[in-house]
């Protein structure tokens, strides 16, 4: 059975997570794409990806309280679990490969 493809978001999402220690709930993961792509990320597309991950096995979920200086109010906190990071791993040396001698052509 050929796995099911990640959409651009979904992907970003997971790459977010990731340079987030592993973990995060919805508002640091848009924070981290606004950062690190300079395009804004909408909150709730972000977090439909975010169940979306979570229905693919690709991540786990868990209420905890925020941290008490933001209201220490209830959030769903996202973890990776070990298919993701083999997703992520097969998808870097898949566009590694592609992009082996190509970079000449686009800088000109």
């Amino acid at each position: 059975m050929p796995r099911e493809s990640l959409g651009e978001l979904e992907h970003r999402v997971l790459l977010a997570i990731l340079r987030l220690g592993g973990e995060a709930y919805s508002l640091p993961v848009v924070i981290e794409l606004e950062t690190r792509t300079g395009s804004r990320a909408a909150p709730a597309a972000v977090y439909i990806a975010l169940r979306r991950l979570e229905k693919k096995g690709l991540l786990s979920s868990d209420l905890r309280l925020g941290p008490v200086e933001e209201g220490a109010r209830e959030r769903r906190y996202f973890r990776l679990e070990e298919p993701a990071r083999e997703r992520l791993r097969d998808t870097r040396r898949e566009l590694l490969a592609l992009w082996d001698g190509v970079a000449s052509e686009l800088d000109g």
